[in-house]
C-alpha cells in the first residue's frame, strides 16, 4: 500500500488515478473477439469457453433440468437470504416508478412524458473467482419491474460446464427469460451481435473486469446501449477520531477481496485511527480465504492522512469513488458536500456489504471515476422516456407566431409552413 501523510493538493491529481492496462493493448484483443463472434457465432463462444474457462460444452444454453437441480442444491438458509434481499431491492426500486403528469405549457398545448421498457436487455454476471448471484438480483429485479420482455443472462461456467446454483436460483426468482454459459468479452459480443443461440439485445448491463468494460464500450459500435462503464470494484473510506478501526479495515478488505484490480482508499483525519486501521488490516487479512486477491489489491491502494473531513470530502469528489463510506461524527452535515460518488454509506454501522446485498439500493455502480457523470443502475436504466404533445386549434393559434418567427430566423421555411398552413385552415 502507498501511505501519504498530508499530501499537498497539487499531488492529488496523481493520487486519484486508477491502475489500468494500456488501452491499445485491450482494444486490440476486444476487436478480435468481436470479429470471431461475428464470423463464427456459437462456435466461437464454445472455443472461448474452452480456452478461458477450461470447460467443454455441448450446449451453450442452460436448460430447465439444470435450473431444477440448482433449486435443490441451494440451501434453504441461502434461499431465505436471497428472498429477503429480493424483497428489499424490489421495494426500493418499485418506489422509483412514476405516474404520468400532463402539463399545459400554453393554453391549448398539453405536453407529457411516458415510460416504455427497453424490450430486450442483456445482463452479464461475473462468475470467475466469485459468482455474483447478488448482481442477478440487482439487474433482473428492476428489469422485471420496468416490464422488459426479454431478459437475457450470460455468465461463465465452471470447468465442469456448470453455472453456480445460486446464480440460477436468483435468475429463476427474478424473471430472467434465458440463461447462457458464456463469459467475458465474448459474452458481451454475443449479446451485442447475436449468435445462433443468443439473441442480440438493445442494452447491456453488468460489471466485470477491464476486458468486460472495454467490450461494453466496443458494443456501442453495434448500436447497443450500455448501463455504464462498471469495472473493477472500489471503495473510499473517510474516518475521523470516532471511527472504529476494525470496522474500517473490514470495509476496505471487503472490496479488496474482489480481485487484484480492485482499489481501496482510506483517508483519516486522526493519526491513531489511521495507524490502528492499518494494523487491523494486517490482522484481518491473514484470516481471509481470498487474502491473495486482497493483498494484490492493497498493493495498489492509498492510505492518506489529511487535516480535516472537509479536505477528505474534497479529495473524494476528485476521486469519485464507486462506494463512499463516511465513518465520521455528524455525517449528515457533510451530505450536501458529496458531489461525486456511486453510493454513500453513513456512519459506523452502514457497512458497504449492506448495499452489496440486501439494504435495497443497487450495487451496480460507476467506477474508475465515472461517478462524476454516471448514476448507478435504477429502474430508469431499463426504460425509455417518450414525450407526447397535443395541440388544439386554439393552442396552435396561441403558439403559432412564436414558432413561425423562430423557424424563419433559422432559415427553415418548411418548418414555418407546417404552422402557417394550419393557421390558414379555418376548419
Amino acid at each position: 500500500m502507498f501511505v501519504h501523510r498530508y499530501p499537498q493538493r497539487e499531488t492529488w491529481a496523481e493520487l486519484v488515478k486508477r491502475p489500468v492496462l494500456k488501452k491499445e493493448e485491450i482494444s486490440g484483443i476486444i476487436s478480435e473477439i468481436f470479429r470471431e463472434v461475428e464470423e463464427n457465432g456459437d462456435k466461437a463462444l464454445l472455443e472461448f469457453t474452452k480456452k478461458f474457462d477450461s470447460a467443454e460444452l455441448d450446449n451453450i444454453e442452460v436448460v430447465q433440468s439444470e435450473i431444477d437441480r440448482a433449486i435443490i442444491l441451494v440451501t434453504e438458509e441461502l434461499k431465505t437470504a436471497i428472498q429477503t434481499a429480493r424483497n428489499n431491492i424490489t421495494k426500493f426500486h418499485a418506489s422509483q416508478q412514476s405516474g404520468i403528469e400532463k402539463i399545459e405549457t400554453t393554453k391549448g398545448v398539453i405536453c407529457w412524458r411516458e415510460n416504455r421498457a427497453v424490450e430486450k436487455v442483456g445482463i452479464y454476471i461475473p462468475g470467475g473467482t466469485a459468482p455474483l448471484f447478488s448482481t442477478v438480483l440487482m439487474l433482473a429485479i428492476p428489469a422485471q419491474l420496468a416490464g422488459c420482455k426479454e431478459i437475457i443472462l450470460c455468465t461463465p461456467p465452471d470447468k465442469n460446464g456448470n453455472v453456480n446454483p445460486a446464480i440460477l436460483y436468483a435468475a429463476m426468482l427474478c424473471g430472467v427469460t434465458r440463461i447462457f454459459k458464456t463469459g467475458g468479452a465474448q459474452a458481451v459480443a454475443a449479446m451485442a451481435i447475436g449468435t445462433e443461440s443468443i439473441p442480440n439485445v438493445y442494452k447491456i448491463f453488468g460489471p466485470g473486469n477491464q476486458f468486460v468494460v472495454a467490450a461494453k464500450e466496443y458494443a456501442q459500435n453495434y448500436g447497443v446501449a450500455i448501463d455504464m462503464p462498471a469495472g473493477p470494484s472500489e471503495v473510499l473510506v473517510i474516518a475521523d477520531q470516532q471511527a472504529i478501526p476494525s470496522f474500517c479495515a473490514a470495509d476496505l478488505l471487503s472490496q479488496a477481496e474482489h480481485g487484484s484490480d480492485s482499489q481501496v482508499v482510506f483517508i483519516s483525519t486522526d493519526l491513531e485511527v489511521f495507524s490502528d486501521t492499518m494494523e487491523e488490516i494486517d490482522n484481518q487479512l491473514k484470516k481471509l480465504p481470498r487474502n491473495q486477491f486482497a493483498q494484490e489489491s492493497l498493493d495498489n491502494s492509498h492510505f492518506i492522512l489529511l487535516n480535516t473531513v472537509e479536505d477528505a470530502i474534497e479529495f473524494s469528489n476528485a476521486y469519485a469513488p464507486e462506494h463512499l463510506i463516511l465513518a465520521v461524527e455528524d455525517f449528515t452535515k457533510y451530505i450536501p458536500s458529496v458531489q461525486n460518488a456511486g453510493s454513500v454509506f453513513l456512519g459506523n454501522y452502514s457497512c458497504e456489504s449492506a448495499g452489496d446485498y440486501a439494504s435495497g439500493t443497487n450495487h451496480t455502480l460507476p467506477t474508475n471515476g465515472y461517478a462524476r457523470n454516471y448514476s448507478g443502475v435504477s429502474l430508469d436504466s431499463f426504460v425509455k422516456k417518450i414525450t407526447f404533445q397535443e395541440l388544439s386549434v386554439k393552442g396552435l393559434q396561441n403558439l403559432g407566431k412564436t414558432i413561425e418567427l423562430m423557424a424563419e430566423a433559422e432559415g427553415l421555411f418548411a418548418h414555418k409552413n407546417a404552422v402557417s398552413i394550419r393557421l390558414k385552415n379555418k376548419r
